[in-house]
């Protein structure tokens, strides 16, 4: 009976691998078709290595790895591969965890950082550099996804108002919009907090399974003296 049970929770472990490595490559594929493709610059000179693209590929890269470990370890039965799974999952979970608590305790000090960094990113969508024009297309889409205009308001872009900022031909400031995109970004992040601190604690469940299943095969196999040696 637990021989059985085992060998379930065996090919459980290497099917659910399995099926998240499948989710890394996708999400590292669509990361470099995003960056081959999609040139974008970032708003923020701070943040600038924090765009889509790269996330999504560090994100593929980090799900890959991980899931071939446990994928291999399972059904290799290696406690070599079992022992790094579940010390890497336990790793990630104490990452992710530090970077919850540290949005919460620095929150104002992240918002801060933000508007300092867009207003740095105006100030050289305004000037004569050479990417002045990427940026500007950036603010564009920006502005006209958020239906917001610059970082506080209009008056943040002087004299040259871009057309984004209208909400149609007529940019009389009637149809200008409103509100800056500072404003629309804390909104946004404000709205979707819920859902995002529920899928925090729902991947930590996951990974707290993960090890617990890795942890339980790595000490059967080293009562029954199955499997690779450390």
């Amino acid at each position: 009976m637990a021989q059985g049970c085992l060998k379930c929770l065996k090919y459980t472990m290497c099917v659910a691998n399995f099926l998240c490595f499948m989710c890394g490559v996708a999400v590292l594929s669509f990361g470099v078709y995003m960056m081959i493709n999609f040139k974008i610059t970032a708003l923020t000179p701070n943040l600038a290595h924090f765009n889509i693209a790269n996330i999504l590929l560090i994100t593929g890269i980090v799900i890959t790895c991980v899931s071939f470990l446990g994928f291999l370890g399972a059904l290799k039965e290696n406690r070599c591969l079992l022992l790094t799974f579940f010390l890497l999952l336990f790793l990630l979970m104490l990452v992710e965890l530090a970077a919850a608590c540290l949005l919460l305790v620095y929150e104002r000090e992240i918002a801060e950082l933000v508007r300092k960094d867009l207003d740095e990113g105006l100030i050289k969508a305004k000037g004569n550099t050479g990417n002045t024009t990427t940026l500007k297309s950036d603010w564009d889409l920006l502005q006209i996804q958020l239906d917001c205009c610059g970082v506080n308001n209009q008056t943040d872009w002087g004299k040259s108002i871009p057309l984004s900022c209208c909400k149609s031909t007529n940019c009389n400031p009637p149809g200008i919009r409103e509100k800056g995109c500072l404003v629309k970004l804390k909104t946004l992040f404000e709205d979707n907090f819920l859902t995002t601190g529920i899928s925090v604690i729902v991947l930590c469940i996951i990974e707290v399974l993960g090890m617990c299943f890795a942890m339980t095969l790595f000490c059967h196999i080293s009562r029954s003296g199955l499997g690779y040696k450390l």
